[in-house]
Order: structure tokens, then C-alpha cells, then sequence
């Protein structure tokens, strides 16, 4: 189900915003020109990752520090954790669409 999840203006180049849409709840990540979208929830202990810093396209959960690539959701930990879900992301304009499962 795509979902129009805001507009690019709403979205902060370089940040991380919150969204919530049919109970799941995704970051909204604007890294340069790309939008992407990821589970709002760290895998390690529920840290929320729209508070965390994005650098390039790592977002680094505020709480214990756990990495993800917002582009494949891989845990940038080595052999320490489990990816986020990632989902497809779509930009027709100014409005961001979001895939969802």
C-alpha cells in the first residue's frame, strides 16, 4: 500500500523525521537529493531513530550508539546486530510516497 508519508519541504535535508501511518511507524530520512524510509525503532534495545544522528546516509541511534545504512536497513555493526526494514521510497514532486507492506 504507497502512501503519500509529507512533502519534501517537511523533510530537513540531513535529518530524520517521525511518521506514522496504518500503525507503522518509519523515519523519514532526507540525505542529499534521496528520501528514505526505515523502521522508527532500533533493533538493540527500542531506541527511537528519529532522534539519532544521520550522517551521509548512517543513522546512529541516540541511546547506544548502533549504526544503519537507511539505504539497506544492514546493522553497520559487525556480527552484533539485526537489520531495520527498509521501505521503498518514491518522489513525484513534492510529495514523498511510501510503500508500505
Amino acid at each position: 500500500m504507497e502512501v503519500r508519508a509529507a512533502s519534501l519541504a517537511e523533510l530537513p535535508v540531513g535529518g530524520c523525521t517521525l511518521h506514522e501511518f496504518n500503525g507503522t511507524r518509519m523515519v523519514l530520512v532526507r540525505a542529499g537529493e534521496r528520501v528514505y524510509a526505515c523502521a522508527a525503532t532500533c533493533t538493540h534495545q527500542g531506541g527511537p531513530l528519529h532522534e539519532g544522528k544521520l550522517s551521509g546516509t548512517r543513522l546512529t541511534c541516540p541511546w547506544h550508539g548502533w549504526m544503519f545504512d537507511v539505504r539497506t536497513g544492514q546493522c553497520l555493526l559487525p556480527s552484533r546486530g539485526t537489520s531495520i526494514a527498509t521501505y521503498p521510497v518514491r518522489v513525484d514532486g513534492e510529495a514523498v510516497w511510501v510503500d508500505l507492506p
